[in-house]
């Protein structure tokens, strides 16, 4: 899977196999997330709209935004608030204005209880209102109130002089009425000038007229996160980091599952699969750890291939029979064989105890050449290799679990067989299955399988 592109299938095998782990980790995201929600007291946030009537340009509301969060308003609004040990820098984080449709800005406050959360908008707005109409108007209320009718009187004064003058000035060259066109002019320029003044003071007086669109309404409800948020969340996370870590140890593992990558590594032909049932496996697996593992489900593999379901005994050492057949018909031969184990591989070690039972119960064992060859167990330690040097067998078989063993491990576990003076002859691949239900009126004396003969092979006696 190292080299695999992640697909959904991977995803759904992992909550296939890993479902009560996953279940776990899930329920203890939820408690982080709950404990959080603990430490955390909830929040409640409450808004208030301020209308600003006129023709206002983007730029314009946003600079309104930033008004009504600046460190001025907000010192207002703490001053308006009077509470203790609250001023305009503790509200900073407490508070936010954005703009809306329809040159509306909605300024919200965030506080304990819902009641301290109406109350915070809504001095907010109110010192929002009270500075933008300040800095609009540019001066005291009574100046904002009387430059506009000053600048109407300034007209109307203007209009007059120039319409004496016109009906004063002639129409000749000389001095008196070149020097009247002249003033006329200038006071024509003027009257502009004080439109324009006009026009200006109006709109300013438009915009500075920001209106409260009422009260904040109380908030009924937590602003989020809320608790049920961060139990969702950390149940969320969890099951996230937990598919993320089985992927990431997937793709760093460089065990061989597969077939012809075990015969690739170990530079021989597959002579064979072969069926341990999960129980037996799993025998030599005791103590409380074991327990736990089996438990979550992580005392299986979940990136291998589905194992098939094993029917019974009889057909599981079905397998075996032929495989004692194909190493009979290979080396026809009265021959004796090395069945070479890694260390710690079980499922490994209790294939090779049937199979050596097998062999000594083969029913052509007596037949002149055709008998199966002689097998003898030895268990090799993986880090430092070491097979016993040859004697009187004439070959080797290793016999393996799928995903357990690295190329590397297995590239020195065929150099020490070549040291010892061992071909290896064939390769067999043992792997777990869920044991099916037994059927003993299938079963015949001669498949009775001796438990004294079995556990003695499989500790490295001779047969």
């Amino acid at each position: 899977m190292s080299d695999d592109t992640i697909r959904l299938a991977t995803v759904g095998r992992i909550f296939r196999r890993r479902r009560r782990l996953i279940a776990v980790l899930a329920v203890v995201g939820a408690l982080v997330g709950y404990g959080t929600s603990m430490v955390f007291p909830p929040r409640y946030t409450a808004s208030a709209s301020v209308l600003l009537p006129g023709a206002w340009e983007e730029r314009e509301l946003l600079t309104q935004v930033e008004i009504a969060t600046s460190s001025s308003v907000l010192d207002r609004t703490a001053a308006a608030l009077g509470r203790p040990g609250v001023n305009g820098a503790a509200l900073r984080d407490r508070v936010s204005a954005k703009t809306t449709d329809g040159n509306i800005i909605k300024v919200s406050g965030t506080d304990d209880t819902p009641e301290r959360a109406q109350q915070l908008a809504d001095r907010l707005a109110q010192q929002f209102v009270a500075f933008a109409a300040r800095i609009t108007g540019g001066g005291t209320e009574t100046e904002a109130a009387t430059a506009p009718a000053a600048l109407r009187q300034k007209v109307v004064d203007t209009n007059r002089r120039i319409t004496d003058l016109a009906k004063a000035a002639d129409t000749g060259q000389s001095v008196e009425s070149v020097q009247a066109r002249t003033v006329l002019q200038k006071l024509s320029t003027a009257l502009e000038e004080a439109m324009e003044k006009l026009e200006r003071a109006e709109s300013a007086t438009d915009k500075g007229g920001l209106v409260v669109m009422g009260p904040a309404p109380r908030p009924t409800g937590e602003a989020p996160p809320t608790r049920i948020q961060l139990v969702v969340a950390g149940t969320l996370l969890s099951v996230l980091l937990t598919i993320v870590g089985h992927l990431t140890a997937a793709r760093m593992n460089r065990r061989l599952r597969t077939e012809p990558e075990i015969a690739a590594a170990l530079g021989s032909a597959l002579l064979g699969t072969v069926d341990v049932p999960a129980d037996h496996s799993a025998q030599r697996a005791r103590g409380p750890r074991a327990r736990i593992r089996r438990l979550l489900g992580t005392d299986t593999r979940w990136d291998v291939p589905a194992p098939q379901t094993s029917g019974n005994e009889t057909s599981r050492r079905i397998r075996y029979r032929r495989l004692c057949a194909r190493l009979r018909d290979q080396h026809p031969a009265p021959r004796r064989l090395l069945v070479v184990v890694p260390e710690g591989d079980d499922i490994a070690r209790l294939a090779a105890a049937q199979l050596v039972t097998e062999a000594g119960s083969d029913p052509s064992a007596n037949a002149a050449d055709r008998g199966c060859p002689e097998l003898r167990v030895v268990e090799v330690p993986v880090d430092r290799p070491m097979v016993p040097d040859s004697d009187t067998e004439s070959g080797a078989l290793v016999v393996l679990s799928a995903g357990t063993w690295t190329a590397g491990e297995l590239a020195g576990l065929a150099g020490a067989c070549a040291d010892g003076g061992h071909d290896i002859v064939g390769i067999v691949v043992a792997g777990p299955v869920p044991a099916g239900p037994e059927r003993p009126a299938d079963r015949t004396p001669d498949d009775a399988a001796p438990a004294l003969a079995v556990r003695g092979h499989a500790t490295g006696e001779p047969v």
